[in-house]
């Protein structure tokens, strides 16, 4: 994928050092999770002094932040995929609504622990995670536009505007913090609301 994710990284970002801390930090976050994790710890784990891990990543943040735009750009590339099967604007934004949610749910339900990491990014509004946000304003709109120039969609109302109150409806299916909250409704739910936000688009 083509977009970047700001995250608070030293040195190169190819090195394999780099990927080696990750490697080792997203399995130590598994074992102990991210808030009970020091920088500390990391080294110790890895064989690694903690200065020497501060050459390649500013704070135990900036470890977690390239950690979670990893997730978010398999989530992204699923998605992608996903809407790119079909030609048709409606259909498209019916597959957003359900790759969204269940890409989500495999990535950052399948290891609470790791569920942490997305909490605080969520939380604290880590610059990837609202560099996701406007990657999925930006998809909105483009299916949005899409079915404004067929005729599927409505042209009256703003498309920023449609774009913004769409996210919102589906913004329980994208935030892990709310995601927690909407589990039971998560095999029916993004299918009946892209239904009724299809239905809200109708020219």
């Amino acid at each position: 994928m083509n977009s970047t994710y700001p995250t608070s990284a030293r040195g190169p970002a190819d090195h394999e050092v780099r990927d080696q801390i990750l490697a080792a930090a997203t399995e130590h976050f598994r074992h102990y999770g991210y808030a009970k994790t020091t920088v500390s710890d990391l080294a110790k784990s890895i064989g690694f002094s903690k200065a020497y891990i501060y050459k390649f990543f500013e704070s135990k943040q900036a470890i977690g932040e390239a950690i979670c735009a990893t997730c978010l750009r398999q989530i992204e590339t699923e998605v992608s995929a996903a809407v790119a099967e079909t030609d048709l604007p409606p259909e498209k934004l019916r597959r957003m609504f359900k790759a969204y949610t269940e890409a989500t749910l495999r990535l950052l339900f399948h290891d609470r622990k790791l569920y942490e990491i997305a909490a605080s990014a969520a939380t604290e509004h880590w610059p990837s995670v609202l560099a996701y946000e406007e990657r999925i304003g930006k998809l909105l709109r483009e299916v949005l536009q899409a079915g404004r120039q067929s005729g599927d969609f409505e042209r009256k109302t703003p498309l920023d505007e449609t774009a913004t109150a769409i996210y919102l409806a589906m913004r329980p299916y994208l935030n892990p913090l709310l995601l927690q909250y909407s589990l039971d409704y998560t095999e029916d739910g993004p299918t009946q609301l892209s239904s009724l936000v299809l239905r809200s688009l109708s020219p």
